[in-house]
């Protein structure tokens, strides 16, 4: 009698055992279908991918274009993992060796290029190359970078607090030097910010390296803080702050234009620039819809909407040149080396660390 109970037991006990197993591995093959369709759901519902893009576009901007891209492209997923252009630069070269980006939108060209010597770009032509100007896309064919616009640097200058203080208006890059404004500028950090970045290299570029550190000491002793952001001098300046904020030509228009305080200066000297950008990044699997996300970002479409924020686009559109801007934009732009500023960004920004970072804002 026990021998057949215990034979009957076994008997259970394995069938159970391979029930569960049928069980557990039916499961799986249902998660996994559902994961690779992107819409947990079964049926004839159309298969959904996702790109990961990094940007340092600034939000508001990119409330204004994604949805462009989402109402075309249904179907694609986008992550978008937006940052300064210092931060975006330094995670695009510490994940060399595993990226985690598909796609950088909207980038400056000065740190892709030294992205891009890593071999973290893909060469990529995107749809409507063609119409892109020259001067503001990789003149390799095809290219490994591709510009949307470009982005100059601007004072902003809050009149009310100017005007409390009986400070002037500066005018130049040689005014911001006048001791009147001891501890009364706020300006980007080029270690962490793009803005920040294109004013140094344009101020060193101008004046020849000994005499650029020298303007940049001067410069330093009216220096209350250096900001981690390129719109956030400007922001300081809106809100009444600090007196004068050195950042860039769109956040200083667009603060003013919404009824801030704030007067956009284009420095008569000419202002720093540097081209926003896109690029693929190159992975062992590179997603069909990453190339579909490059080619949007130079389309008539998004780019009439680029037009709306900045005074120069890639490609040309019937748009006028926003009200706050230099009626001759491209005559604003100083004359600008990008492979020098990208082969020497690294001992500029140590030089620069070493003489100034006493006075950068903590990070948060």
């Amino acid at each position: 009698m026990k021998k057949i109970l215990r034979k009957f037991l076994v008997n259970f006990l394995s069938t159970l055992l391979v029930v569960s197993l049928v069980a557990s591995c039916t499961t799986r093959e249902q998660l996994t279908t559902n994961t690779n369709t992107g819409t947990g759901t079964t049926g004839n519902a159309p298969t959904q991918e996702t790109i990961t893009v990094y940007t340092a576009i600034e939000d508001d901007q990119i409330a204004v274009y994604l949805p462009l891209f989402r109402e075309t492209h249904p179907n694609i997923n986008v992550n978008i993992v937006r940052d300064s252009t210092g931060i975006v630069t330094a995670k695009l070269l510490a994940e060399k060796t595993n990226p985690q980006a598909d796609v950088v939108w909207g980038t400056a060209v000065s740190s892709l290029l030294i992205a891009d010597k890593e071999g973290i770009l893909a060469p990529y032509a995107p749809q409507g190359l063609e119409k892109v100007e020259e001067k503001f896309r990789d003149s390799r064919n095809p290219p490994h970078w591709v510009g949307n616009n470009v982005w100059m640097s601007a004072f902003c200058v809050n009149t009310e607090e100017t005007a409390r203080k009986n400070l002037p208006i500066p005018q130049s890059w040689e005014d911001l030097i006048n001791p009147v404004y001891r501890n009364q500028i706020v300006m980007s950090n080029p270690a962490s910010s793009g803005t920040g970045f294109l004013s140094v290299s344009a101020i060193l570029q101008m004046r020849g390296e000994e005499k650029g550190w020298e303007y940049l000491e001067a410069l330093h002793q009216n220096v209350a803080q250096y900001m981690h952001s390129g719109s956030r001098p400007c922001r300081a300046a809106g809100t009444g702050e600090f007196p004068i904020g050195v950042s860039f030509g769109y956040r200083a228009v667009r603060q003013k234009n919404d009824g801030e305080p704030i007067e956009p200066v284009f420095p008569k000297e000419g202002s720093g620039w540097d081209i926003e950008a896109n690029a693929l990044i190159n992975k062992s699997q590179i997603k069909e819809a990453s190339k579909t996300f490059l080619d949007w970002a130079i389309t008539p479409e998004v780019m009439a909407k680029y037009a709306q924020n900045f005074a120069i686009t890639s490609v040309k559109t019937d748009a006028p040149v926003p009200q706050g801007f230099p009626e001759d934009p491209l005559n604003q732009l100083i004359e600008n080396d990008f492979q020098w500023a990208a082969e020497n960004r690294d001992r500029i920004l140590a030089e620069w660390s070493r003489r100034f970072d006493g006075k950068s804002e903590p990070r948060t």
